[in-house]
């Protein structure tokens, strides 16, 4: 089924204040997927015990590019996408979705945010052992505005024969694909990945990172991913690499390799 209504449909989430919210995807006049100054998290309550796992961080990401998040653990990467998931909140400054201020949001906005525009696969594939991949779908299906079937989903990423399998019946890859369609399912126009081939072989992961691949260039989907593995990078639109807290890099890739091309 077609996505072209997808922005009008979900359009409708109130946000508050809108004022410097993101104006320019990259120089192309549409808006940005997200755009954060100053974004900051920390944890205690100053002193030595202090953590800033998050440390002033200006970025803007434009609409349905694949990007890769690269830097150690503890380099603010899964924080960042904490809180443009709307999972985490900031301590200090601002972030955006197109026009929507997340950081002023209240938990009640955050919960339809998330609902209606974000779409999350993690490491660790979070499948109900007593249901099938297909009912496992449709989970998400149940509550969504506009869902694709979850035939249709599975089917997008290579499932099509595993439809009534169990968790228990799939490799790790399968299962992890469950994931991606279960996370597609309603039609997101982002998808956050947090190490989603961080579990797998190279050979079951590329096929992983392939269901990513074939998504953003079927829908346009904004996705990104957090990963160790430098490789991934290849592949991406765009790389931004974390250190202590901080962005200190951030490259636009010239010449993108297909998933299939990429091992670890």
């Amino acid at each position: 089924m077609p996505m072209d209504h997808l922005g009008d449909r979900q359009r409708n989430l109130s946000a508050g204040p809108k004022t410097g919210a993101p104006t320019d995807d990259a120089g192309t006049g549409s808006l940005a997927a997200f755009r954060t100054e100053g974004l900051s998290k920390t944890y205690g309550a100053g002193g030595p015990n202090e953590v800033r796992a998050l440390d002033g961080v200006d970025l803007e990401l434009p609409s349905e590019e694949l990007v890769v998040l690269l830097g150690p653990s503890g380099s603010g990467k899964s924080t960042l996408l904490n809180i443009l998931g709307g999972l985490d909140h900031a301590t200090r400054g601002t972030a955006w979705f197109r026009d929507m201020e997340l950081t002023a949001m209240t938990e009640r906005q955050l919960t339809r945010y998330r609902r209606d525009h974000v779409g999350f696969v993690f490491q660790f594939y979070n499948l109900v052992a007593s249901l099938t991949a297909r009912e496992n779908v449709e989970l998400v299906t149940d509550i969504a505005a506009d869902p694709m079937p979850a035939a249709e989903a599975l089917s997008l990423v290579g499932l099509d024969a595993r439809l009534d399998h169990f968790p228990a019946q799939l490799s790790g890859g399968e299962q992890q694909r469950v994931a991606i369609a279960r996370a597609i399912a309603k039609r997101p126009e982002v998808l956050l990945c947090d190490e989603p081939t961080g579990a797998l072989d190279s050979r079951t992961g590329v096929a992983v990172l392939s269901a990513l691949e074939a998504v953003n260039a079927r829908f346009g989907t904004t996705i990104l991913v957090i990963t160790h593995n430098s490789d991934i990078e290849r592949m991406a639109h765009r790389v931004i690499r974390f250190q202590d807290g901080r962005v200190i890099d951030i490259a636009r890739n010239p010449d993108r390799v297909a998933a299939e091309g990429i091992r670890w």
